[in-house]
C-alpha cells in the first residue's frame, strides 16, 4: 500500500480517491466531537439532568478515546488495517444510533463511551493508512486533503450542530452519523486494499497498557475539570492530572527498559524531525487550537452574540483555512516543513492580534478579516507538521508514530483549552469583570497569552526539516530494525 513515487510528483487519481475514502470515514467522529457541544443544554432539559451531568457526554467520549488510542497498532497488526477500520466504523455507527435513542443520561453516556473507543482507534489508523497510501514524498499533498476535517470541522461543526438542534432536536446530532458511516463502510469495503494474511502481530504489552491508558484518561479528565472553570486549585482537577503524569512517566521508563515491544515506541523520539514535529503538535494544541474556545466565548460574553451567531462568525476562519491547503501541501513536499510551519505560526499570531485589542464595539468586519488570516495560518501548520513527523520514520514504525502523534495532539488540545480557560478565569477575577468592557479586558489578557504560546511553538519549528536531500527518501523507506 506504500507509494514510492519520485519526490514532487502529483498524487495519482487512484491514490487521491483512496485518501478521500479514508477521510470520509473520519468525518463522523470529527463532526460528532463538535456538534454535541451545542446540544448539551437541550439534552439536559430533555433528560432532566444538570448541565454538569450532560458534560459527561463529552468528557466520557474523550476519556474512552484516549484510553483506546494506545492499542491501535496492536489491533491493526493483528487483524489488518481494513478489517479494523470497517469494524470501528460499524461500532461508531451502532454507538451513534443507540446514543440518539437513549432514554436516560446514564445510558447516553455509556454509548458515548462506545463511540469514543471506536474513534480513539480510528484517528491513529487514519494517519497510518494515509502515510502508506500516499508515500512520504507526497505526504504534504495528502495531508492537505486529510487534515481538512481537522481544521474545518471544529469551525463549522458548531454551526451545523446549532441548525440541527434548532430544527430537529438534540437526538439528531447522533442520527446524522449512521448514514455517513454506512457510505464510508461501503466505499472502504470496495476501495481499500485487502489486508495481508495475519501473522499474529507482536504480543500485546499488557504492563504498558495498564500504565498508559489510565494515564491518558486521568490527564484528560483532570484537564476537563480545570477547563470547567474549577481551575487546578480544585483537587478534582490536579489530583487526577498529577496521577496521570506519574503513570505517564512510569510508562516511559517501562518502554525504555522493556526487552519486548512496548505499546508505544518512545525510541522514535530520537529521530530529530519526528521529535520536533511532535513538540510543535503539542504546542500547537496550546497556541493554535486552544484560542478557538476563547474566540467563541468572546463573541458571546463580550459582544452578546447568540451561540449560533458566534458559530457563524467563526466561518471566515474556516474559509481562510481552505485557501492555502493545496499550495501548502505542494510546497511542503518541495521545500520542507520548516518554512511552511514558521509562516503558518506567524500568520496565526497575526490573526489573533485584533482579538487582543478587541472589545464590545469592535467591528465584526475587522474580526472576520483577522479570523480569515488566522485560518490561513492554521492550514499550513496542520499540513506541514504531519508531513514532517513521518518524513524520516521507517515504514514499519509508522503505526507506532501515528499513535504517538495522535495522543500528543489530543493531550495538547486539552492542555490548550484548560490553560487558556484558567488564564481567562483568573483575568475575569482580576478585572472584576461585570460589564462587557471589563470582560473585554480579561479576554484581551487571555489572547495575549495565546499569542505568546504561539511564539513558543516557533522554537521547535526551527528544528523541523527543510528540503529533503537526494537519496533520503530511499533511506527513509527501509524497514525498521527489530526492537527485540
Amino acid at each position: 500500500m506504500t507509494s514510492t513515487a519520485p519526490a514532487g510528483t502529483a498524487i495519482d487519481p487512484a491514490t487521491r480517491k483512496l485518501i478521500w475514502v479514508i477521510v470520509l470515514g473520519a468525518l463522523a467522529p470529527a463532526l460528532d466531537t463538535t456538534i454535541v457541544t451545542v446540544a448539551l443544554a437541550s439534552m439536559g432539559r430533555s433528560l432532566h439532568v444538570s448541565l454538569a451531568a450532560s458534560q459527561w457526554t463529552i468528557t466520557g467520549y474523550l476519556l474512552a478515546m484516549g484510553m483506546a488510542m494506545p492499542v491501535t497498532q496492536w489491533v491493526s497488526e493483528r487483524f489488518g488495517n481494513k478489517r479494523v477500520w470497517l469494524c470501528c466504523l460499524g461500532v461508531f455507527l451502532a454507538g451513534s444510533a443507540l446514543a440518539g435513542a437513549a432514554p436516560t443520561m446514564a445510558i447516553l453516556i455509556v454509548f458515548r463511551l462506545v463511540q469514543g473507543g471506536a474513534a480513539g482507534i480510528m484517528w491513529p489508523l487514519l494517519t497510518t493508512m494515509l502515510t502508506r497510501a500516499a508515500g512520504r514524498d507526497r505526504l504534504g499533498r495528502a495531508a492537505a486533503i486529510a487534515t481538512m476535517i481537522v481544521v474545518v470541522v471544529p469551525i463549522f461543526g458548531p454551526v451545523v450542530g446549532g441548525v440541527i438542534v434548532t430544527g430537529l432536536g438534540w437526538r439528531w446530532v447522533f442520527y446524522v452519523n449512521p448514514p455517513i458511516c454506512l457510505v464510508a463502510m461501503w466505499l472502504a469495503w470496495r476501495m481499500l486494499p485487502p489486508d495481508a494474511e495475519s501473522r499474529g502481530g507482536r504480543p500485546l504489552d499488557i504492563p504498558g497498557l495498564a500504565l498508559l491508558s489510565p494515564a491518558l484518561a486521568l490527564v484528560i479528565y483532570g484537564l476537563s475539570e480545570a477547563t470547567g472553570h474549577r481551575g487546578f486549585a480544585a483537587g478534582r482537577a490536579w489530583v487526577p492530572l498529577a496521577a496521570g503524569l506519574v503513570l505517564t512517566a512510569a510508562f516511559v521508563i517501562h518502554a525504555l527498559r522493556t526487552q519486548g515491544d512496548p505499546l508505544i515506541n518512545v525510541h522514535l523520539l530520537r529521530v530529530r524531525s519526528y521529535a520536533a514535529a511532535t513538540a510543535v503538535q503539542f504546542l500547537a494544541g496550546l497556541s493554535v487550537y486552544g484560542p478557538l474556545l476563547l474566540i467563541a466565548l468572546f463573541y458571546q460574553d463580550v459582544q452578546g452574540k447568540s451561540a449560533l451567531a458566534a458559530g457563524l462568525l467563526l466561518a471566515p476562519q474556516g474559509i481562510g483555512s481552505l485557501i492555502p491547503r493545496s499550495i501548502a501541501g505542494k510546497l511542503t513536499d518541495r521545500i520542507g516543513a520548516r518554512p511552511i510551519v514558521i509562516t503558518g505560526l506567524l500568520l496565526t499570531a497575526a490573526g489573533t492580534l485584533a482579538f487582543a485589542w478587541a472589545g464590545p464595539g469592535t467591528s465584526d468586519w475587522l474580526l472576520a478579516a483577522s479570523l480569515f488570516v488566522r485560518g490561513a495560518g492554521l492550514a499550513p501548520v496542520t499540513i506541514a507538521v504531519v508531513a514532517a513527523a513521518f518524513r524520516d520514520i521507517p515504514t514499519a514504525d509508522v503505526p507506532d508514530a501515528s499513535s504517538t502523534t495522535r495522543i500528543v495532539q489530543q493531550v495538547g488540545g486539552s492542555f490548550g483549552s484548560a490553560i487558556l480557560a484558567l488564564i481567562l478565569a483568573s483575568a475575569l477575577l482580576g478585572h472584576r469583570a461585570v460589564s462587557p468592557a471589563a470582560r473585554g479586558l480579561a479576554f484581551d489578557t487571555s489572547f495575549w497569552w495565546a499569542i505568546g504560546l504561539t511564539a513558543l511553538a516557533l522554537v521547535p519549528a526551527v528544528l523541523l526539516p527543510a528540503a529533503k536531500k537526494a537519496g533520503a527518501a530511499d533511506c527513509a523507506l527501509r524497514p525498521a530494525r527489530s526492537r527485540r
